[in-house]
């Protein structure tokens, strides 16, 4: 890791936000926080930061969208997308489109700041042979169709052929927050 310790938190969640704030402060880190994409189009303005995390579920639009614009604003960037509503669809998404890691809540300082340090690939990661489940298939396709549908409950609904309050139920249920 490089001297340069200045981190942007994209984060909407008013308890979690500030934990991490401190956490990362307390690790000498110079730390900028905002809560959504309109917040953070102003705080890159003036900010030049080294490194951020970003929240998938955002005020104003999807995390995805802040992993696109922190990209541009700098390919430099080492960004993770920190989630509790992870999925391989959105993981794949955030990799293309410039984030270096990808982690699902719950995650503490520590993993996060490790996620940056693994900017390259591990060939070495062990290929499992369990197959997956009908369940989690559901919960793959309900994550993938919600990230297309920007988040919103109705569209992802009509889109999967189930009533929307069947699809809240269901995302209740799993909630990993």
């Amino acid at each position: 890791m490089t001297d340069d310790k200045t981190l942007l938190i994209v984060e909407d969640d008013p308890a979690f936000a500030p934990v991490l704030h401190r956490s990362f402060e307390r690790r000498g880190y110079d730390v900028q926080s905002c809560d959504g994409l309109d917040s953070l189009r102003t705080l890159l303005d003036t900010a030049q930061p080294r490194y951020a995390v970003v929240d998938l579920k955002v005020v104003g639009g999807s995390g995805l969208e802040c992993v696109k614009l922190l990209h541009a604003h700098d390919p430099a960037m080492k960004i993770v997308v920190l989630t509790g509503f992870a999925s391989i669809a959105t993981a794949v998404e955030a990799i293309k489109l410039g984030a270096c890691h990808y982690l699902a809540k719950p995650s503490n300082t520590d993993d996060i700041e490790a996620a940056f340090g693994k900017i390259e690939g591990d060939a070495e990661v062990p290929l499992t042979q369990r197959q997956t489940s009908l369940k989690n298939l559901e919960w793959e396709r309900i994550h993938e169709t919600l990230a297309e549908s920007d988040f919103n409950i109705s569209e992802t609904a009509r889109r999967l052929g189930m009533h929307r309050r069947t699809l809240a139920r269901k995302l209740e249920k799993r909630r990993l927050t």
